[in-house]
């Protein structure tokens, strides 16, 4: 039998609620389909640990992940921790030691699911979000000057290589090819020089190598606008880092909960373990009280089992997750119900 070993990270907040409903979801589906799953956790990276010791995790973090076949990360970030600490010194670091360059970030509108979005209806809205996830606008360069004085700066440097751009476009390109033929490209060089003409002109010469593909590209603040007004209208997303992660989260709220929205990010060649996480983060406002909505870490779950080459066991999970929200006695508190995240999870295994 087929043994997948996966790194258990849960993180911070939520993230500790909702990774063990995703192992158990596992652990049925895996029985039922014939495969193995040896979990290795390491429950005390977060924040929490960086209070106490001032890193995320320890030193030889990401040699001890290096043998994994996949990772499943719970969330990451504390009131107490900026942001950018906690980020640079877990998740990032991962994304990049394991050259993850895909976060790939499917978005659907379920059946019984109420989107905010009146135009937004089940079986229509379903949107994959393409984002090069380790360079762009979320680079190491640059830095401050003159901290403390009237003249004090700080330059960020945006970083689009050749390399870097072909590999997440031709990977978004052939999706599209799978799916619905249908490609968008978010840009803004009509306001941002030299990137976005660069990378304007990478998505037209790789473009030519999938004819069946038909392609368009918009510029970012018309996409998103157009992401709430014409969701239906979109299959297969392209975008830069920053790009990316403003339009997947964007897309996750106009499918009616972020609360839901999963997101992988790959490692396509699978040189290195890829690592799956749902996108609502550690929900600081709602942890500790057992309310949070799981499917966003089961989902994530499902793409990992996906990855690892179970496509009909993925597909079981997300079948089961549709069926269960198309009822309507049991909702969790994002999605206006009562049900905790233990009510929840158990009412999804009954489904499984």
């Amino acid at each position: 039998m087929t043994n997948h070993r996966i790194a258990l990270i849960p993180g911070d907040g939520i993230g500790t609620e909702v990774l063990p409903a995703a192992r158990q979801v596992l652990d049925v589906v895996s029985r039922r389909h014939g495969f193995g799953l040896s979990y290795t956790s390491y429950d005390d990276w977060s924040c929490e640990r960086y209070l106490r010791e001032g890193a995320m995790m320890p030193a030889d973090g990401i040699d001890r992940l290096r043998d994994k076949d996949a990772i499943l990360l719970g969330a990451v970030g504390h009131p107490g921790v900026p942001d950018h600490v906690s980020l640079w010194g877990l998740l990032i670091p991962i994304r990049r030691a394991f050259r993850q360059y895909v976060s790939l970030r499917p978005v659907r509108v379920f059946e019984g699911v109420d989107s905010p979005v009146r135009g937004a209806r089940a079986g229509e809205v379903d949107v994959v979000v393409v984002r090069e996830n380790v360079e762009g606008e979320y680079s190491e360069a640059g830095g401050r000057l003159n901290r403390g004085f009237p003249e004090e700066m700080a330059v960020q440097e945006a970083v689009f290589t050749r390399t870097g751009v072909t590999r997440v476009l031709d990977f978004a390109f052939a999706l599209a090819a799978r799916r619905g033929g249908r490609l968008t490209s978010a840009t803004k060089s009509n306001g941002i020089v030299h990137t976005m003409p660069f990378w304007d002109e990478l998505v037209a010469e790789r473009a030519a190598r999938f004819p069946q593909v038909a392609w368009d590209q918009e510029h970012i603040d018309a996409l998103a606008a157009k992401f709430v007004l014409e969701p239906a209208r979109f299959d297969v997303v392209v975008a830069s880092n920053l790009f990316g992660d403003i339009l997947s989260d964007l897309a996750a709220a106009v499918a009616g909960s972020v609360g839901i929205a999963p997101a992988a990010n790959l490692n396509p060649e699978r040189e290195f373990p890829s690592m799956f996480e749902p996108v609502h983060g550690s929900a600081p406002d709602i942890a500790g009280r057992g309310i949070a909505n799981p499917l966003g870490a089961i989902w994530s779950a499902a793409m990992m089992l996906d990855h690892l080459g179970h496509p009909a066991a993925a597909e079981h999970i997300t079948d089961a997750m549709a069926s269960l929200l198309a009822r309507t006695d049991v909702r969790t508190h994002d999605l206006g119900g009562t049900a905790t995240t233990a009510e929840f999870t158990d009412r999804l295994l009954r489904l499984l």
